[in-house]
């Protein structure tokens, strides 16, 4: 494990709450529409030299992507965002033009998935620096806490996002279709999914790294169907989604998938064990 998780872990073990461990945190319930539903908070920051370069989005793209970066984490815990809380640091050298630019970015990203932007913070700094805090509903919240003997499956691609920070790095500049600039959310499938479905996390870290903590948390390891090569295990910053499953439950995941034409692989079983990543940090 990096020294960057190893530092990351002893700090939240600091904290003793039940609610810290997933996505986001489930907190209590509240009536919507009617119905009852409980209550979701998740939280991600997005900092200039360590999950971007300037040179690489515009602002409108760092902002935006900083929205979907958490709005992941309230899919991945099938939770529909109602509002959010910005705290956003930027450097003296932006212009008011720019803060508008940057300002659209999350104003986009609020209108594309029904959400309202409620409040926050502004400061001055020498980088910028954003930190993003959804709240949702949920009537049926997905953990990270699978059963023996289910399907492990993800959505999407996965791979191709470390192959363009490896280029990114190099060359300083990187392809406008890419994942890193713009993750595509699989919300409508894993919505529609999620009554099938026993748990779940968006693979922000690497595949490998969550199904460490997958394995944690659930006290399972894995057997492995298909052979994931390292590149793919390793790649972050994919934001697709990382699901277990009852076998009984295959067709219908499958069909869901079609439906929706979200690519998905069946890749592993849980078993008794434990399973270790061996991937080295993401972040440059």
């Amino acid at each position: 494990m990096g020294n960057r998780h190893l530092k990351e872990e002893f700090f939240i073990k600091q904290f003793k709450s039940r609610y810290i461990g997933d996505d986001g945190a489930v907190i209590n319930r509240e009536e919507e529409k009617g119905r009852s539903a409980k209550e979701i908070i998740a939280s991600d920051s997005f900092f200039e030299d360590i999950h971007f370069k300037r040179e690489w989005l515009s602002l409108e793209e760092i902002s935006y992507k900083a929205s979907l970066v958490n709005l992941s984490d309230m899919i991945a815990m099938n939770a529909r965002a109602k509002f959010a809380i910005l705290n956003v640091a930027f450097p003296k050298s932006l212009s008011l033009k720019d803060i508008e630019n940057l300002a659209y970015g999350f104003k986009k990203a609020a209108s594309e998935y029904g959400y309202e932007i409620i409040g926050g913070d502004t400061i001055k700094n020498d980088k910028i620096a954003i930190s993003v805090t959804h709240i949702g509903y949920s009537k049926n919240p997905i953990y990270r806490k699978a059963k023996l003997n289910e399907f492990v499956a993800f959505t999407g691609n996965l791979g191709s996002v470390k192959k363009d920070l490896i280029k990114a790095l190099r060359f300083n500049k990187i392809s406008k279709n890419s994942k890193f600039k713009k993750p595509k959310l699989k919300d409508n499938f894993f919505y529609k999914a999620s009554k099938y479905i026993t748990a779940g996390c968006d693979i922000s870290d690497g595949l490998f790294k969550e199904l460490e903590r997958i394995s944690k948390i659930s006290n399972v390891g894995y057997e492995f169907l298909k052979k994931i090569d390292k590149n793919i295990g390793c790649s972050g910053e994919e934001y697709e989604l990382l699901f277990t499953f009852p076998k009984r439950n295959l067709a219908v995941i499958k069909n869901i998938a079609k439906l929706t034409k979200t690519p998905i692989t069946v890749f592993a079983v849980t078993k008794r064990g434990k399973f270790h990543s061996i991937c080295k940090e993401n972040h440059f």
